[in-house]
């Protein structure tokens, strides 16, 4: 089957905007659905921070979400939908009450107060101006912006033998279903070491004191039994979005097919020391010529285009040992 990346720009039914505090090195990525979206989610991670995520149950009730918010922080962090919840009122979105339009909004965090400044979170006016952004226009940046500032992995022997990490991004279409979309949006911030999805190739992690080589995470964990510093907190956190027609059933089923990449790329994954979370969201279009599509193909296509956007948050963010080093206030 014909492939073909897509930029950005060219996704309808999706904005994304950042906002981020480069000195404390902590952000807010918002996911603004235009016409609303139907929504699942899979946690795996032993410690997430997340906000709203009952509405994605398949019995809670069938209503649109607006948007889904990632950001750093750990819980301080969940501050941020405050902002995005104002900014979507001031803009007259979200569910009817009757008395009030409600935003309908999700969030995941991720622990990045090792890096930068502990004492400076997302907050209500970050969420905002994430929002706003959002509402304006697609920012496609990748990398040390947004929820991916303060990212980083491989922190088993302490952050200074970790790597930088960050925000990747990758949408593709399909030259067989015209009009088709699916991709992933992503902020990596694991414990485990990060690896290629297509070369198997250690791209990121846990080194040696000097800097100069790869260690490995999982031997490590392994010879000691347990983590060296368990208190050194992490999570990956990201979303599938598609233009294809699911239910809140189906769209859990996608997101936890999608864990498949965290498998693929990260090792290890999924410990007490991480909060995994994927978001799986369909913003149904009618310009998809054949809407109806097998679960099976969208689920397995969702776990190669989250693999796709893990490598490029990595590909992304990379930045001297230095200035890496110079960040670190532990």
């Amino acid at each position: 089957m014909n492939f073909k990346e897509l930029k950005l720009e060219e996704i309808k039914g999706l904005k994304i905007g950042h906002a981020s505090n480069d000195e404390a090195k902590t952000g807010v990525t918002v996911l603004y659905f235009e016409n609303g979206g139907v929504g699942g989610v899979d946690v795996s991670g032993g410690g997430p921070a997340s906000r709203e995520t009952p509405l994605l149950s398949p019995i809670t009730a069938d209503n649109k979400l607006n948007a889904v918010v990632l950001s750093g922080g750990s819980a301080y962090g969940l501050a941020a939908s405050d902002g995005v919840m104002t900014a979507f009122e001031e803009a007259g979105i979200g569910f009817e009450t009757g008395f009030a339009k409600v935003p309908l909004v999700c969030q995941s965090c991720i622990y990045d107060l090792s890096y930068g400044a502990a004492d400076v979170r997302p907050d209500k006016a970050m969420g905002y101006e994430a929002c706003k952004k959002a509402l304006e226009a697609t920012d496609s940046r990748q990398g040390n912006v947004g929820a991916g500032a303060g990212a980083s992995v491989g922190k088993i022997y302490g952050m200074k033998a970790a790597d930088k990490a960050g925000l990747g991004t990758y949408f593709c279409g399909c030259n067989q279903i015209p009009g088709f979309y699916i991709g992933a949006i992503v902020v990596v911030n694991a414990f485990g070491d990060i690896y290629d999805p297509d070369s198997h190739e250690k791209i990121a992690g846990a080194h040696n004191a000097e800097r100069t080589e790869f260690r490995s995470t999982k031997e490590g964990m392994y010879d000691d039994f347990l983590p060296r510093n368990a208190f050194t907190a992490n999570t990956t956190i990201g979303a599938i979005v598609t233009n294809a027609s699911f239910n809140k059933a189906q769209m859990n089923k996608i997101a936890s097919m999608a864990r498949n990449a965290y498998a693929r790329c990260i090792d290890p994954v999924g410990t007490m020391l991480d909060g995994d979370t994927i978001y799986a969201v369909s913003v149904e279009s009618k310009e998809i010529e054949s809407p109806i599509l097998d679960i099976n193909f969208v689920g397995s296509l969702a776990a190669d285009v989250m693999g796709q956007a893990i490598k490029n948050a990595i590909l992304n963010s990379k930045i001297s040992d230095e200035e890496y080093l110079s960040n670190i206030k532990a």
